[in-house]
């Protein structure tokens, strides 16, 4: 198909799903499919928002190990993709691309139900959950569920006594 070689017959079966687009490894909790079991081990930490990755500058804590390099790179002046637009630097090129949505409104990844559009891969995957009422990020304390890890913090909140923003008024 396309002449790329292989040293081993397994990485040549695993290319070979790039171009039939076999996804055999599926996440029990979602359902997303992967062409790798890798992937979707990866993948799978994202459900527990266990963060077993962390920068050892500032101890931040990543499910991903390429997103936590990549945050690594924030600590450093190493931003070799900057944006034409604002200046703004990026340590991986897709990130660039991302960015530059900010500034065109592009939306390419359009949901295939409502027809609403997103600037990313990722913010389409949340938008679906509203389609299908996927909520796999569950609160431990009282077992409500939200749709990403974003409302999940949110409302962890409510189960504190940390409430930074007082009511100047009452």
């Amino acid at each position: 198909l396309c002449g790329t070689g292989f040293t081993r017959s397994e990485n040549l079966k695993v290319h070979r799903r790039v171009h039939t687009g076999e996804k055999p490894f599926r996440c029990d909790i979602c359902g997303a499919v992967f062409t790798q079991s890798g992937h979707l081990k990866s993948h799978k930490i994202k459900h527990t928002g266990e963060k077993p990755f962390s920068c050892d500058v500032c101890g931040a804590g990543f499910a991903d190990c390429n997103d936590m390099e990549a945050h690594k790179g924030s600590h450093t002046e190493e931003k070799p993709y900057k944006c034409e637009v604002c200046g703004a630097g990026f340590v991986r090129r897709h990130r660039l691309e991302r960015h530059k949505r900010t500034h065109t409104g592009e939306k390419p990844f359009k949901c295939d139900v409502c027809g609403a559009g997103f600037a990313d891969q990722g913010g389409l995957g949340i938008h679906k959950m509203i389609h299908t009422g996927e909520k796999p990020y569950v609160c431990d304390v009282c077992g409500a569920g939200f749709a990403d890890h974003i409302g999940l913090l949110t409302h962890k909140g409510t189960h504190t006594d940390d409430k930074p923003y007082k009511c100047d008024v009452c």
